[in-house]
């Protein structure tokens, strides 16, 4: 797999360690004859290379021991010549797929160890791992939707996905095209299905690239049933939908999914306008791609010019900064900052009506000012509010839209209607908070999520203005004055043990 000029004939290196008695060097392979010859071609000397099931070397069994992995690799000093500089860059790729690989069958052992355990409680099957997908998130610093794809993809490669799931241990596929395999198999209705085209790709994993892995199976799959595959299409067209997300520089991305001949069908028409108002001179400075853009909007709304749209948008700004010309950055909540400038060409370059509300803030946090209610559901005005403050769903990692104002502390527990208490969440994520085991611990400055394993995961609210503080410089470290020259994997693991 390394092909380089110069192969090793046992002999080290340059930069190697030693070999001899006192080296902390050691090879465990286990597995295909390829590892083996990975090992060679970086240097391992011959004699210790082992093809075959065999384990010289202790392998982690603990979050302990994956630990101090994680710390070796985090220290390792970079390559001083090229070639070990690229070796380097293809084995720590292969590492990645490699605990990628772990983590699957990982999550799958955690999703069959809780639904036995909730079987064992007299959970219904039906609710049984409710909420997992959501743990699975928070543990890999994801959002719960992207957790839920996580588990999926892990149920299928420990299932129905064998020879994939070996590709992706060894590190001759990445994550993300194993993940292509699974989409383009999910919908079939069998396992034995699944696992014929798994079995049929064995030899094309390693070699295709994300697009053509994607075809291959994709072929294979409607091979297998034809019936389904075409049910599966007519399912595609029925999640037909349009979405907005945030991108650079006050900038969104419109995304609309819709079946290929209405898609092609609208590019056609927008681009056909927009090219017929370039030929009548109306383009008025602006390049081929900006009235396209122009035009699909006027399409949308209906407006005349596209800066005449009427919409409401929540551009948070200081007073001092929408009229004396001081340059502190607004705030689009949901979408991040805008330079001060921008936010008043959005305020006073527009053909449409502008609206102003007055917020009031703490000058020493930049949080808004509070607001309780004695009511079960929040007020209007407290609704606002909370949606300002939190922007976003406010669960850990989760980006989604705001869907759901609910308690943090439930109503029927006590908990008030009040700013303290409250969370802006997705509608996932607030049920997730319902099932068994879940709670959140709120205040206007953080919310903190308990999940059923004791796992805490807490999320700070940032400040709607900011007040000015700089931020607190950053620690040097959690073990001050160590090095990558001091460490070895066992030092670190005697390390990890004394504490």
């Amino acid at each position: 797999m390394f092909d380089h000029s110069g192969a090793n004939d046992g002999t080290p290196r340059t930069g190697d360690p030693p070999s001899g008695p006192t080296s902390d060097r050691r090879v465990a392979v286990v597995g295909s004859p390829e590892w083996a010859a990975d090992l060679a071609a970086c240097g391992a000397p011959l004699g210790t290379v082992v093809a075959g099931p065999v384990t010289p070397a202790p392998v982690p069994d603990s979050a302990r021991d994956l630990l101090a992995v994680r710390m070796t690799v985090a220290l390792m000093v970079p390559a001083d010549t090229e070639a070990e500089a690229v070796d380097r860059i293809r084995v720590l790729e292969q590492l990645k797929a490699a605990c990628a690989a772990a983590q699957a069958r990982e999550a799958a052992a955690l999703h069959t160890l809780r639904r036995t355990a909730e079987a064992a409680r007299g959970v219904p099957a039906e609710r049984q791992g409710r909420g997992l997908g959501g743990e699975l998130g928070l543990a890999r610093g994801e959002s719960p939707h992207r957790g839920s794809r996580q588990l999926a993809l892990a149920r299928a490669l420990s299932e129905d996905l064998p020879h994939t799931l070996t590709a992706l241990s060894e590190g001759s596929i990445s994550e993300e095209r194993a993940g292509v395999v699974h989409r383009e198999t999910a919908w079939l209705p069998t396992s034995t299905a699944r696992r014929r085209v798994d079995t049929a790709l064995v030899d094309w994993l390693p070699v295709l690239g994300t697009q053509q892995l994607a075809m291959a199976a994709r072929e294979l799959a409607v091979e297998q049933d034809p019936a389904a595959a075409a049910e599966h299409f007519d399912t595609a067209v029925a999640e037909r939908r349009v979405t907005v997300r945030a991108a650079d520089h006050g900038m969104a991305t419109l995304t609309a999914t819709l079946p290929l001949a209405q898609a092609a069908a609208c590019h056609r028409a927008l681009t056909e306008s927009a090219t017929r108002l370039v030929a009548l001179g109306e383009a008025e400075g602006r390049t081929p791609a900006q009235v396209l853009a122009d035009t699909l909007v006027e399409r949308l709304t209906g407006q005349a010019t596209a800066s005449a749209t009427p919409v409401e948008v929540h551009l948070v700004m200081t007073d001092r900064a929408l009229l004396g010309g001081e340059e502190t950055p607004a705030r689009v909540p949901g979408y991040g900052s805008l330079p001060a400038p921008v936010a008043r060409r959005i305020v006073v370059d527009t053909d449409a009506d502008v609206f102003l509300r007055r917020l009031y803030t703490a000058p020493e946090s930049g949080q808004l000012v509070a607001m309780d209610s004695r009511r079960r559901t929040f007020p209007a005005l407290l609704r606002r509010m909370i949606v300002l403050r939190d922007e976003l769903c406010r669960t850990p990692y989760c980006n989604a839209r705001i869907k759901h104002l609910d308690h943090a502390t439930a109503h029927a527990a006590g908990g008030q209607t009040s700013w303290d208490n409250a969370s802006g969440l997705c509608a996932r994520c607030n049920y997730a908070k319902e099932n068994p085991g879940w709670t959140h611990s709120a205040g206007p400055g953080q919310l903190t999520v308990t999940t059923p394993t004791g796992h805490r995961y807490r999320h700070a609210t940032p400040p709607l203005v900011h007040a000015g503080q700089s931020p607190p410089p950053s620690p040097r470290g959690r073990f001050p004055g160590f090095t990558p020259l001091h460490f070895t994997t066992r030092q670190i693991t005697a390390l990890l043990d004394a504490t």
